[in-house]
């Protein structure tokens, strides 16, 4: 039966790798998938990893009837075995609603990528939707790993190194960057004291983190 499927994780977990690998495996059998994107890192109409990976892919608008768009694709001797959608939880609602309508009535398999919360620990409503309608919810297996070791369970935004948590919800960037705006994952316990890789070597250079008393 067809299903959709929607594959979650924090930042840098290999979310759009695994979806380059299902589409290199698929595409290897002779199957033709349709890859659907929003906002990547490598510019509009790409699907990319960090590993250096990308293909090309459909850059979906705000106002974009996924269905439609592909009923008006295979309508004009298009083919489509599969839907690939990355960056899931940049989607509205409305339009996960569409995809699941594209496996209950025209049989495709859709396998959605993305982060479930914001840099806040709000949900996306792209990916609130998702978690609602899928027929699985499957959260990678591939830790990404806060700055303390520990398992990374929270996306933080940072504003020239120092996190926040206000702002808008979308706001493009990448984790490790030189930009002003970036993001970093984290454990809870380090989201929820706001102290970031680059906060916590300012912290370990203060004489009062610490206080050691001579004996």
């Amino acid at each position: 039966m067809p299903e959709l499927v929607f594959f979650s994780g924090t930042m840098d977990c290999g979310k759009s790798t695994l979806a380059l690998q299902i589409e290199h495996n698929r595409s290897a059998r002779g199957l033709v998938g349709m890859i659907l994107t929003r906002d990547d890192r490598a510019g509009a109409g790409k699907l990319s990893s960090r590993l250096g990976l990308v293909t090309d892919a459909v850059e979906v608008r705000d106002d974009q009837d996924l269905y439609v768009h592909l009923v008006d694709h295979l309508s004009q001797g298009g083919r489509a075995d599969y839907v690939i959608a990355d960056e899931a939880q940049f989607l509205a609602p409305g339009q996960v609603d569409q995809l699941a309508r594209i496996v209950d009535d025209l049989g495709l398999d859709v396998y959605a990528f993305g982060i479930t919360t914001d840099f806040r620990t709000k949900l996306f409503p792209g990916s609130q939707r998702l978690v609602e309608l899928a027929d699985r919810v499957e959260v990678l297996q591939v830790e990404a790993l806060c700055w303390c070791g520990a398992r990374a369970t929270h996306n933080a935004r940072t504003l020239g190194g120092r996190m926040v948590v206000e702002g808008a919800q979308v706001v493009v960037g990448d984790v490790n960057q030189a930009e002003d705006v970036g993001y970093e994952v984290l454990c809870r316990r380090h989201h929820q004291r706001r102290m970031t890789a680059a906060a916590s070597r300012a912290a370990a250079l203060s004489p009062d983190v610490l206080p050691v008393t001579s004996g």
